[in-house]
């Protein structure tokens, strides 16, 4: 089958990149017919941008214009086909992407199994900087992939997942579709610590989950399995600067090279000057601040930060670039105990 997208992609000059066409297609496909005025609104994009490329579509054969924009059955076919579609709960999908939907009520049973799963979690290690974040949490980072558009037929990682965002990505692909045949997402955990990856696996296994493991060092190099494979990253990396460069650092290198792709970055509330500099970070990184949601994390048994923490999007742009090589091994202090101690000496 032709990548339609691709031939859009050549026919239009867009700014927001090829994952900006992915939305448009996706959104007719589940909210098909819309207007002009409302797939605006929803993609915030002008809408002279939004006429162009909706006559790229209809060019292609696979919109019509009928009682505003209506996807063909050839625009199903092409967008099943592309990104796994044909079995998918699509009136679920579409409560899930409304702000005002109880989320907690809607997805009661999948709560339920999760709560079970994370409370068995193995112990958090404090010397590794882990802290286990809520089983709500968790499920809340999970829904970030509908609202950012980046579950369906995506490669997604997670650095470091103590959390168990994986399981929580998982599990939420399994309600959406049942039996996951047609499924196209992969979900990878990259940890050093065996015992999170090993439950992690058995879990999967137990749930038919499309997960993942590899066990890894973030501070050696990166094998070359992992650049440029993925679409979005989740991390919750130490909480030191050092180890927010390394984990975005890492995260960046396994990025497909396209501006556009969203990564979800949590971490502890700092002083006004440990957030300037992080904010420096994702300058010199090349990376485009989406928003901040302070508290967005809660966690059990994290006094040192309060329990809570905040979550960052970010956004990859043209200029994105780790300043850590993903050849390069990490030799400076990672851990806060570390940079703590080497702060008192």
């Amino acid at each position: 089958m032709k990548d339609y997208i691709e031939m859009v992609n050549e026919n239009v000059t867009i700014k927001e990149g090829i994952t900006m066409l992915e939305q448009f297609l996706l959104t007719v496909y589940f909210e098909s017919p819309i207007s002009n005025k409302v797939l605006a609104r929803k993609l915030m994009l002008p809408i002279p941008l939004i006429s162009a490329i909706k006559k790229e579509f209809i060019k292609l054969g696979l919109f019509v214009q009928y009682r505003g924009m209506t996807i063909t059955d050839k625009g199903k076919a092409y967008a099943e086909k592309t990104f796994g579609l044909k079995s998918i709960d699509k009136e679920l999908y579409l409560k899930l992407c409304q702000n005002d939907v109880d989320l907690e009520e809607l997805l009661y049973k999948y709560l339920d199994t999760l709560e079970e799963i994370l409370n068995n979690r193995p112990l958090a290690d404090r010397s590794l900087d882990q802290a286990h974040c809520t089983y709500l949490t968790s499920f809340f980072r999970s829904v970030l992939t509908i609202d950012y558009r980046c579950l369906l037929n995506k490669k997604i990682l997670c650095l470091g997942d103590d959390d168990l965002v994986s399981i929580s990505i998982g599990l939420l692909l399994k309600q959406l579709y049942g039996d996951i045949t047609h499924n196209k997402t992969e979900i990878h955990v990259v940890d050093m610590d065996k015992r999170y990856l090993s439950y992690i696996e058995t879990t999967a296994e137990k749930y038919q989950l499309p997960i993942k493991c590899h066990q890894m060092d973030l501070r050696e190099p990166m094998g070359d399995q992992f650049k440029h494979q993925f679409d979005c990253f989740f991390t919750d990396p130490p909480y030191t600067l050092n180890g927010l460069e390394l984990f975005l650092s890492r995260g960046i290198s396994a990025l497909k090279k396209i501006k556009g792709l969203p990564v979800f970055l949590s971490f502890a509330h700092k002083s006004f000057d440990e957030s300037y500099e992080m904010l420096r970070k994702f300058y010199e990184m090349g990376l485009c601040l989406n928003q901040i949601i302070p508290g967005f994390n809660e966690y059990e048994g994290a006094a040192i930060i309060g329990n809570i923490g905040q979550l960052e999007v970010l956004y990859t742009t043209s200029k994105t670039n780790s300043t850590i090589k993903s050849d390069q091994r990490f030799i400076r202090n990672l851990y806060t105990r570390e940079v703590k101690y080497n702060m008192r000496v």
